[in-house]
């Protein structure tokens, strides 16, 4: 069993400036975005060149900020947005969302393939693999400002945090949507893929990472479970996301097949 060590989520301040850990995992997050879309856009099969690259990941910023800050006031915080307007603009207060980040990314990436000419779903097939380390970052970020704890436990890897031991699902996070879900993408992308294959199963594995470790994380306390006394809404948000990755999968390949019958 391990003891958290309260980090102070404040690296340094500067007067009123002061550098949080959590910006600095996001900052570390697009410059690896930004290094691997620059190896990935010599393929042939990259809808982008290296001048377009850095157009791609300033996109790319935009979805998340934007997706992210707004999908948390929907899906978590509708009520206090009813209570005060101003709250969508209060991040300093903390609130992304994962699922809302995706959304916001979506929407740039076809807003960019529009302007490129080229489909939405071909921009996130090449943006796919280049996504799952930043989220890993960003969920060593999540463990530094000692947030979005599990449940509590006595297994041997729990985490002490005010005198109980709780599962460190920020860390779980890490590992699964993180650096596993980089490989499996990184992988199987190495090679020519069916269009649409590589979103799919970016959506696929993400969601049964995320679905599966909700059972271990405690949900937030002004939602609580939202149905049957255990599912969360991260999951209602990731059932979805794995529908429509076996989907998109299965249409991937059964396309291809239907263009080697003809």
């Amino acid at each position: 069993m391990f003891t958290y060590p309260e980090i102070d989520p404040i690296i340094f301040a500067l007067g009123p400036l002061k550098v949080r850990w959590y910006g600095l995992m996001y900052i570390i997050a697009f410059v690896i975005a930004w290094r691997l879309a620059n190896y990935r856009c010599y393929r042939n099969d990259s809808p982008i060149n290296s001048e377009e690259v850095n157009d791609l990941l300033f996109y790319g910023m935009l979805g998340v900020i934007f997706g992210g800050r707004i999908g948390y006031v929907i899906f978590y915080g509708w009520e206090q947005l009813i209570y005060d307007p101003l709250y969508l603009f209060k991040i300093t207060q903390g609130g992304m969302s994962f699922h809302g980040g995706l959304v916001g990314v979506i929407a740039a990436m076809w807003l960019y393939g529009k302007k490129l000419g080229h489909s939405i779903w071909k921009m996130t097939d090449f943006v796919a693999p280049i996504v799952p380390l930043g989220l890993g970052f960003g969920r060593l970020g999540n463990f530094i400002n000692g947030e979005l704890w599990g449940k509590p436990t006595d297994v041997y890897w729990g985490f002490k945090v005010n005198g109980i031991s709780m599962h460190a699902t920020q860390l779980y996070e890490a590992v699964l949507e993180g650096l596993l879900l980089f490989l499996i993408l990184w992988i199987y992308s190495s090679k020519p893929r069916p269009y649409l294959a590589v979103s799919g199963m970016f959506l696929f594995f993400y969601g049964i990472f995320r679905f599966a470790v909700e059972f271990y994380r405690i949900p937030d306390a002004h939602l609580e479970y939202l149905a049957l006394g255990w599912v969360t809404m991260g999951q209602i948000l990731s059932a979805p996301m794995i529908v429509t990755g076996l989907l998109f999968i299965y249409f991937a390949y059964r396309s291809t097949e239907i263009k080697k019958l003809k």
